[in-house]
């Protein structure tokens, strides 16, 4: 999505930054509960929570290597010293991708559901204000009996509720993460490990991992926002007959230094 349409927080969350913010986070906190069970002295997990990357860094290993995981687990090395052959212990670069990917979707649908409830709200009230304001029906784009703007505007609220609800529980779906090693068995990394980077990151564990988090949950997610982008398709197509010049019953806010068409 271009820069002019796409939302800020949404990109921020999607950026390299964040992403290798996340992974240096996973990283630091498998350490951290493997100190916990006593595998990393606790002098090298202190080091390690103040290790670092450099971005330009990671780029250039990764051209070397040819894979983005070991790339930045280098990179992050390179800020520390030997107390950095604890770093990645037992995981699968998976862990840390699905992990990762897990807190950004929850993210983002955090920010939408926050921008839906806005949008429902303001549709809302104007359902209210409008209940009595009487407004041309149709059937097939046909004059058909009268109703009211504000029972038009309450289909919509009704609609992106049900949204709501279907978002609510696609974040229910995707907010878990695995640290259970190259084939999800927990043979090279213990369970305690996974419990505690997940419960940090607010998700839970995935219970019956593989190498990775089964993508059904991915799909769900994805079939959630479909069917909310489709409830806000047909609102604006609404909108854009409405105020068609023969029709003329509803008109979008232009501010005084907006421009239209180029021509």
């Amino acid at each position: 999505m271009i820069p002019r349409y796409a939302h800020r927080r949404v990109s921020e969350v999607w950026a390299p930054r964040s992403k290798f913010d996340r992974w240096l986070r996973i990283e630091i906190l498998a350490a951290e509960a493997w100190g916990e069970l006593g595998v990393v002295p606790a002098a090298d997990v202190e080091k390690i929570r103040g290790a670092s990357y450099v971005l330009e860094r990671i780029d250039e290993i990764e051209r070397e290597v040819g894979h983005d995981v070991i790339a930045f687990i280098t990179a992050m090395g390179e800020t520390l010293g030997p107390e950095s052959r604890w770093v990645h212990l037992g995981l699968t670069s998976s862990d840390v991708l699905d992990t990762t990917m897990a807190t950004q979707l929850v993210d983002s649908v955090d920010i939408l559901l926050e921008e839906l409830g806005r949008l429902e709200a303001a549709m809302e009230k104007q359902a209210i204000a409008h209940r009595h304001t009487m407004a041309i029906g149709r059937s097939h784009g046909i004059i058909a009996e009268p109703l009211t703007f504000g029972f038009k505007l309450a289909g919509y609220v009704a609609e992106l509720q049900r949204d709501r609800k279907r978002l609510l529980t696609a974040r229910d779906e995707v907010a878990v993460g695995q640290i259970s090693g190259p084939v999800g068995t927990h043979s090279s990394v213990e369970t305690r490990v996974e419990e505690y980077v997940c419960e940090k990151l607010g998700l839970r564990p995935d219970p019956a991992a593989t190498q990775v988090i089964a993508r059904d949950r991915h799909a769900a997610f994805m079939y959630a926002l479909a069917i909310t982008a489709g409830t806000l398709e047909r609102f604006a197509t609404e909108v854009r007959h409405l105020m068609r010049t023969e029709v003329a019953e509803v008109r979008e806010p232009f501010s005084a230094k907006q421009k239209g068409s180029s021509a």
